[in-house]
């Protein structure tokens, strides 16, 4: 597994993009850097980080194998590696927010920017960029819902040493998916689903308020809410949030 370190970089999932483009890459080839200036998250929102205190990195992953339609249980087998890492933490109420957020209690520790290349029906490769806040202990003000390892343990963490336990725990749950693992992923995936079962006030995209409950994932990654007249509602990465 190579390493590739950077004192700097716009963005790691950039920069990895660009290196593939132009090389033949060995699988879980990853690219970390201390300082990421235009960090990317979903929904093109930007990955804010204080350099040299947090691991900002991206890992390159072939696949020879994986559906398109089986893209959701990749989301899992990430999402999942990482909450398994900070599990060991002792951090407060750990769990997964609908796409790949990572929680301590209602705080976000981590955010996941999966992004994939295709051939015909299959995904060919993915670019799997993560920002985990480790060491940094004051956040703008904007984010106010944001928080750090150091923050939830009161421990510094030592960037070089963690970098390898995330990688290991994402290389072990890529061998369930491609061992196509598929109902393990995600029975673990919904066991850690932040407010599943819950009855929980969301918005949809109208801005109209409404109240239901987190109730699965759709085959083609959608979250499922079950809604007060118990019909279930299928909704994308921007047609709901929390309120």
């Amino acid at each position: 597994m190579k390493t590739i370190k950077l004192s700097a970089t716009d963005s790691t999932n950039s920069f990895l993009k660009d290196l593939s483009q132009n090389s033949t890459l060995e699988n879980f080839t990853t690219v970390v850097t201390q300082n990421q200036t235009k960090g990317r998250g979903q929904q093109q929102n930007k990955w804010v980080s204080d350099p040299y205190k947090n691991l900002t990195f991206s890992v390159f992953i072939s696949f020879q194998d994986l559906k398109v339609i089986q893209k959701k249980y990749l989301n899992f087998a990430i999402s999942l590696a990482i909450y398994n890492v900070l599990f060991t933490k002792n951090l407060p109420k750990p769990s997964i927010k609908w796409p790949n957020d990572i929680l301590s209690a209602n705080k976000k520790i981590c955010g996941i920017l999966i992004e994939n290349t295709f051939s015909g029906d299959r995904i060919k490769n993915s670019y799997v960029g993560i920002g985990l806040n480790v060491n940094q202990e004051t956040f703008p003000e904007y984010l106010n819902n944001a928080t750090s390892l150091k923050l939830e343990t009161g421990i510094a963490y030592d960037l070089d040493i963690l970098l390898p336990t995330v990688l290991e725990e994402i290389k072990k749950n890529i061998k369930l998916l491609t061992s196509k693992k598929f109902t393990l992923l995600e029975e673990k995936y919904l066991d850690v689903l932040y407010k599943k079962n819950i009855p929980t006030m969301f918005k949809n995209s109208k801005d109209e308020i409404f109240m239901g409950i987190i109730s699965g994932i759709s085959d083609f990654g959608k979250l499922q809410v079950q809604l007060e007249d118990d019909t279930i509602k299928e909704f994308g990465l921007k047609e709901i949030s929390f309120l």
